[in-house]
This record gives C-alpha cells, structure tokens and sequence, in this order.
C-alpha cells in the first residue's frame, strides 16, 4: 500500500527535555500525584500485576488501586503494601468468573486517572466481553490495554472494531501481538511496521506502541514517533508488563497517553542500560527494572528553582 511520507519525531533526550513530565505541587498529595487502577494476574501468572503495580509507583502515581483474581489477591497485598487490593470472582477453573470485573469496578470507574488492563491475565471471551463492557464507563481515565485485554477493542478474526472507542486508549503489542490484532502474519508486520501500524491505528482510532528494537508509537491524528534503543537484556518475562505499568504511572500524572508512551518507553530502555552497565548485557531482571526509574527521571526533569 502506498502512503504519503510522514514526519517522525526521534524520541531523544532532547525531545524528552523539551516535553517535561507534569509535576505535582511539593506540598501536593497522593490524589494530586494521580489515581491508578490495574486490572490484571491470575493464578498461572501473579507476578505481571505485581510488576506492573510498583513499577506504576516508581513512575511517580500516588494511589494505587489493583484488581486481580482472588486467589491472587493475598499475595499482592502481602508483596505490594502501598496498594489497595480487589479481590475479583473466579470460577471453578480458576478463572474470572463472567462479569467479575465489571461487577467489582463499575461503581468505581469515575475515581480514576489512568487504568491498565491485561498483565497477567489469562484470556477467555468472557474475560474480553467484560473489559469491553466496562471500558466505556472509564470516560475520564487514560487508558492502557496490555496482552490479552488488547482484544477488546480489536476483533482479530474480522479486524473490525468491537466498539468505536470514544476515550484515551494505548494498545501496547509487540510485532507478533500485532500480527494478531491485525489479521496479518508476524513477517507482513516485521516487512513494514510502519504502514501496518499506521493502518491499525486509522481502523481502531486508538494510540498503538509497536514494540521492539524500534519501538513505534502513532495516534489516530497521524502522528508518529520512533524510540531505538535499550538492549537485548530487556528481551525477558515481565518486561512488558513493568513497560506497562511505567506508562500506566505517567498517565496517572496527568501526561498525555502518547507523551507517557513515549517517556515510558524511553526510561524503560535506560533502565536497561543502566541495569546493563551495572551486571552485564544479559541476566538482569525485569523486577529490577522500576528501581532505575525515579533517578532516570531525575535526570531528564527540568530543575526546580
């Protein structure tokens, strides 16, 4: 298919300089700093929430909500102490039971700044048909779909869209994740990400992070940026899901979802870089990860008078 060239901003420090962070007041409180809800784990996979929930902390969010399966519940808030726990129904295989998250979170979606669904999940069409139903009552919060939940705003066997989306939503696959999204083969999008991209963001209406070595992120209003960088370290399990929950902290904040994207990729990479430098190119760990973000932010902050 052919295409008009587009601009592609860098995402560099220069870039990240001169599109700083929002900064919560010194005297501002936990609301002030931004509410976040993550939806996500389940008995095969706990971890990816609790990755995701205190790399969401180190981003800077000030109140943290979790909702996880309940029999993930006890060991989040043993591992996690800052979070408030919700514990949601599961069914006789240990799955979520159908309409366990809207029926727990529904009377409680106008209380949030930025939601993350999907790390840790496992997937199933009851699962999909509860996020989707609950989605739009989030209508004041930016929200990040991770892994599975990206399937409720994208049907992979028709490639329509399940529901025409009127709100602030990231998707964040990976080229095979993509692939998936998009009806087309890992190989069709690894040949050109950038139109396969383009062509899903224009089909969803909703910002998309093309992860990878070049991670490529696009809104609906035909903007792209590229990110390169990190190392082959950050190739390991709950990676994405601290990926995630980084964004997911900067959104809490008050930064855009395409801003957040972009820093979260960006301190993500560094994060690697500095973990890289500091125990060699492979071997670190994706828990590791979220420690190296307040200094990286630090960094790359404007400096308060």
């Amino acid at each position: 298919m052919s295409r008009q060239p587009i601009a592609v901003t860098m995402v560099d420090d220069a870039l990240l300089t001169a599109w700083p962070l929002p900064m919560p007041a010194d005297d501002g409180d936990k609301d002030e700093k931004g509410r976040i809800l993550l939806v996500g784990g389940s008995p095969e996979m706990p971890g990816a929430i609790m990755l995701a929930t205190v790399a969401a902390l180190r981003a800077g969010a000030g109140k943290l909500t979790v909702a996880t399966a309940a029999t993930v519940a006890p060991l989040v808030a043993a591992q996690v102490p800052e979070a408030k726990v919700i514990a949601l129904r599961e069914d006789t295989d240990c799955l979520l039971a159908p309409g366990a998250i809207s029926e727990k979170l529904e009377h409680l979606a106008d209380k949030f700044d930025a939601v993350v669904i999907g790390p840790g999940f496992e997937a199933s069409p009851a699962l999909l048909a509860d996020i989707a139903v609950l989605l739009p009552k989030f209508s004041q919060a930016r929200i990040i779909l991770d892994a599975c939940a990206m399937d409720a705003v994208a049907d992979p066997r028709t490639t329509t869209t399940q529901s025409a989306p009127r709100q602030e939503i990231l998707l964040t696959p990976h080229a095979g994740e993509m692939a998936h999204l998009c009806g087309r083969t890992k190989d069709a999008v690894l040949a050109d990400p950038q139109a396969v991209l383009q062509d899903t963001v224009a089909r969803l209406g909703v910002v998309i992070a093309l992860k990878g070595a070049c991670t490529r992120i696009a809104n609906p209003q035909g903007q792209l940026w590229e990110h390169r960088g990190g190392n082959a370290g950050l190739g390991i399990s709950g990676s994405g899901d601290t990926l995630a929950g980084i964004i997911g902290g900067l959104a809490a904040r008050g930064a855009s979802l395409e801003q957040a994207c972009a820093w979260g990729v960006a301190l993500h990479a560094r994060a690697g870089n500095a973990l890289a430098q500091k125990l060699g190119p492979l071997g670190y760990l994706a828990r590791e990860l979220a420690g190296e973000i307040p200094r990286l932010m630090h960094q790359l902050a404007p400096q308060r008078k």
